[in-house]
């Protein structure tokens, strides 16, 4: 049987965004060691600096890009027993007003970049690694105007399940966090106005939106050793929004 890796580190791709770096803040402080990726170079740079992590520069779309990634950060970390893909985007449109570029941009940001971080992961993680990726309660709650998104999410469920199945006789495991709104720069549009918020609020059992650092502690726990029994699976942390009724 194999056992959990204790050393190495973790590879974060969206290392920048509001859920990106809500995890690094949290593994940083409970020791992990980590190298950080996003695309663009200042706010990660910055982020690199104060958690004095290690760093590069990588467009998650690109597969040459991501496999040269993987290749340095084991190259810097030693090895690696963790790699999470945080890259994601919204789009709330009907699908009669999603054009075939606008569809094709939300597969590239979600599902292009989620394939690539498994299949890279899984030739070079540790045996004992975790591998997390972003999806959404979209995936499986129906929500009027997220057909693309919930496509795209849909794909990264389905890719964990597969990944999850094809690596488990290597001791990797693969699973997801399924979000429901949470309030980040890239939420920004629906969490500063005041009616989609509310609306939003009301829509999650919870009566609230989510925050960063609660989806952070999800995808942290899922990457502990002591989840080493959990693979194939799809968190929920979503106040409730894909399994209950909302409020109203």
């Amino acid at each position: 049987m194999n056992s959990p890796t204790k050393s190495g580190g973790v590879l974060l791709i969206g290392a920048s965004g509001g859920i990106g770096s809500a995890l690094a803040r949290r593994l940083h402080a409970s020791g992990q060691r980590l190298f950080l990726a996003a695309r663009r170079e200042q706010p990660l740079a910055a982020l690199a600096e104060e958690l004095g992590a290690a760093y590069a520069c990588v467009d998650a779309r690109d597969p040459a890009g991501v496999a040269a990634l993987f290749e340095r950060a084991q190259g810097a970390l030693g090895s690696l027993t963790g790699a999470v893909n945080a890259v994601g985007s919204i789009l709330l449109k009907p699908a009669a007003r999603t054009s075939d570029e606008d569809f094709q941009a939300v597969l590239d940001q979600n599902l292009k970049t989620a394939f690539h971080c498994l299949r890279e992961a899984a030739k070079t993680l540790d045996s004992g690694g975790s591998i997390v990726l972003l999806s959404s309660a979209a995936a499986s709650f129906g929500l009027a105007n997220h057909e693309a998104i919930a496509a795209a999410k849909a794909g990264v469920e389905g890719l964990v399940r597969a990944g999850a199945a094809s690596l488990a006789a290597r001791g990797l495991r693969v699973n997801a966090v399924a979000p429901g709104l949470v309030d980040t720069p890239l939420a920004r549009p629906w969490t500063e106005a005041p009616a989609a918020r509310q609306a939003s609020e009301r829509m999650h059992p919870l009566g609230r939106i989510g925050q960063a650092e609660e989806v952070a502690a999800a995808i942290a726990w899922l990457l502990e050793p002591g989840q080493g029994w959990i693979t194939g699976a799809v968190l929920p942390v979503d106040g409730g929004l894909a399994n209950l009724r909302g409020r109203g």
